[in-house]
């Protein structure tokens, strides 16, 4: 458990400077190091995102996840519940 909470808390953590670098493009759009660090940025939440849900189970319902077999959403807990 612990390593899944670790897991999803970098996951957070990645979206959050995502979030904060794409406030700062809509305001300073020609900034090239900034663009740098969100392409690599939203690699990594890609490749974490992934990794989590090999592991753990869907992170999204409603098509923004894929299932595996057997269906997995019903298992607990929830990414909002960790």
């Amino acid at each position: 458990m612990k390593e899944q909470k670790d897991l999803l808390l970098h996951i957070q953590e990645i979206d959050f400077a995502l979030v904060e670098l794409t406030l700062y493009l809509d305001t300073h759009p020609d900034d090239m190091e900034a663009i740098r660090q969100f392409n690599e940025l939203a690699y990594e939440s890609r490749m974490a995102k992934r990794n989590y849900e090999e592991h753990y189970g869907p992170l999204l319902q409603y098509g923004g996840s894929y299932s595996g077999y057997p269906w997995t959403w019903n298992n607990s807990p929830w990414p909002w519940q960790i």
